[in-house]
């Protein structure tokens, strides 16, 4: 009789779970179908963009030079301070000359004498009291010694330090009565009314790099404002060890602010194109796999695979995979998978459409 008794208890039992399993069953796709998850979507629409390329550049004076003297000797005289505004072929440094000033004053005169021999000799040669050949050699004495006065000219000259073009001088690095040798700097001098801003650009992205492109920079020297300018000379070489190419840009500099040696971060800007570009966040980046939730007519979505492009201030180009006109959603991706139901509430910048047009 207890074997009887047992028996039935397990029947009851068995035909309970049986019972509640059923109604768990009946009761998961309810659930499922009657909560739509709340996300925010966006229709996908063309924009304004233009493909940048980055890089980190060298900005140079458009001219730059280190002034030295042509000659050893003493500086007699200095014409200018540190960080003066020279104008081209002003005089700088004056270099004692004493001797050379001597040397010049005695070839002027020898050339006078022989200046004035020649003179004479020309009028007798007239009368035939000189023969030809002694006035052939007078007036050669008299070519070499205006030779003579035009060479202490230029060694003078070579004592007296210009500027070659109009610039900015740097600090200057002598003084009256130092001893200047050919190899000693007396200051720099840059032109910076317009700077050169060279940057290097990957061998795969050389195609982008077009003359006057469009190219911004940023100073750490002044952080929130932004340089311009345009390519104006892309190297007519890649160098092999870094498969870069060099490109330069001209940029105004008219306040003087950008200086020889700064770096700037440089963006090369290509001409606006029209492009699909979404939130960045909307993307869902698996591994190397990047896709997007589409939402359908009936606000169940589904996975798309997309392939994108570059990404700049939080949105990110479209490649390929969604069209225009099409709703996806941007934020609340981490709680989807496909054919589950949402509830959208439009983004800020893009609206839901109706669902007869998202269905096309």
């Amino acid at each position: 009789m207890l074997s009887r008794f047992r028996a039935g208890a397990v029947a009851a039992s068995l035909a309970g779970l049986a019972t509640t399993l059923a109604g768990c069953d009946r009761a998961a796709p309810a659930a499922a179908t009657a909560a739509p998850i709340p996300v925010t979507v966006q229709t996908v629409a063309t924009q304004p963009w233009n493909t940048t390329v980055q890089s980190i550049a060298t900005v140079r004076a458009r001219e730059s030079v280190a002034l030295t003297a042509a000659v050893s000797d003493v500086v007699d005289k200095v014409y200018f301070e540190s960080g003066d505004a020279v104008k081209a072929g002003q005089l700088l440094v004056t270099l004692r000359g004493n001797s050379q000033q001597a040397a010049l004053n005695a070839a002027q005169a020898t050339y006078e004498e022989a200046d004035q021999l020649y003179r004479r000799q020309q009028e007798l040669i007239g009368q035939q009291l000189v023969a030809k050949s002694t006035v052939d050699t007078q007036r050669a004495l008299r070519d070499a010694a205006m030779a003579r006065v035009a060479q202490m000219r230029s060694d003078i000259g070579d004592r007296e330090v210009r500027a070659p073009f109009a610039g900015v001088l740097g600090i200057r690095q002598i003084s009256p009565g130092s001893l200047v040798t050919a190899s000693t700097v007396i200051a720099t001098l840059d032109d910076i009314e317009r700077m050169h801003v060279d940057f290097q650009v990957p061998e795969a992205q050389l195609g982008l790099v077009r003359l006057g492109n469009e190219v911004s920079g940023v100073a750490a020297a002044f952080p929130g404002e932004r340089f311009s300018g345009e390519v104006s000379a892309i190297d007519s070489r890649v160098d092999e060890n870094t498969r870069a190419v060099t490109v330069r840009a001209d940029f105004a500099n008219p306040e003087r602010r950008l200086r020889p040696g700064m770096l700037l971060d440089v963006r090369l800007y290509q001409p606006e194109r029209q492009a699909l570009v979404i939130p960045e966040i909307a993307v869902v980046q698996v591994g190397r796999e990047s896709f997007v939730y589409r939402v359908k007519a009936d606000d169940s979505v589904e996975r798309v695979d997309v392939r994108t492009g570059e990404r700049r201030d939080g949105k990110v180009e479209i490649l390929d995979g969604i069209r225009a006109g099409e709703r996806i959603v941007v934020d609340g991706t981490g709680k989807l998978r496909p054919g589950l139901k949402v509830r959208g509430e439009a983004a800020s910048g893009g609206a839901a459409p109706p669902r007869a047009q998202a269905a096309q």
